[in-house]
């Protein structure tokens, strides 16, 4: 049995999209693409060799924006693979730029994925530091979703640390929030985690 042979104007050459279109991306923004596409599968090796040459390609370009994306993915990378400290290199960097660029929103995802740095490196102390900035940011915006986000993380910080009792205090937080949504079955549910925790 045999293959069809793919039609000679089908193939491209280097540099060019599918149907003939000249590809506008440069090859920072091909191997970023391509290492974050990775980074969603959870293939890290992968996603590690094709961000690293983004980052490079980034540092050509002098694309700071780029720089930050490509590092920011590579801390997904050492978070996955528990590297911690590589992580924190990473995610620091992007940090660095993201606020020279006046990035919030940025800045505020880097804070979450710290977090989860901080809590891999059972620095507890300043994984909750973090949650508490993220706190008050997320209420001075009225945000109520980021602000139970973060809540509900922080209560699995104190159970890590061997806090039950402020993570109790985190749930009956979280259940006021809901409540004041008329979120009554959620509230209920936050509530009943805080009384299990005070047995």
């Amino acid at each position: 049995m045999s293959t069809p042979i793919q039609n000679i104007q089908d193939i491209t050459k280097g540099g060019q999209a599918a149907g003939g279109k000249k590809d506008s991306r440069s090859q920072a923004q091909i191997d970023y693409e391509e290492g974050r596409g990775y980074v969603e599968k959870g293939e890290s090796a992968l996603a590690a060799v094709s961000l690293h040459n983004a980052l490079r390609g980034f540092e050509e370009e002098d694309n700071r924006k780029g720089i930050a994306n490509a590092s920011n993915q590579l801390g997904h990378v050492c978070l996955q693979r528990e590297e911690f400290q590589k992580a924190l290199a990473s995610y620091r960097r992007a940090w660095d730029i993201c606020e020279e660029l006046g990035d919030r929103i940025s800045l505020q995802a880097i804070s979450l994925q710290l977090v989860q740095v901080y809590r891999g490196l059972r620095d507890y102390r300043k994984a909750l530091d973090i949650c508490l900035d993220l706190l008050d940011e997320y209420q001075g915006n009225n945000d109520p979703r980021g602000t139970t986000t973060v809540l509900e993380l922080m209560a699995e910080i104190y159970l890590e640390s061997g806090e039950p009792a402020k993570a109790a205090d985190a749930y009956r937080t979280m259940a006021s929030i809901h409540a004041n949504f008329k979120h009554d079955k959620i509230a209920e549910s936050y509530r009943q985690k805080a009384a299990d925790l005070e047995k």
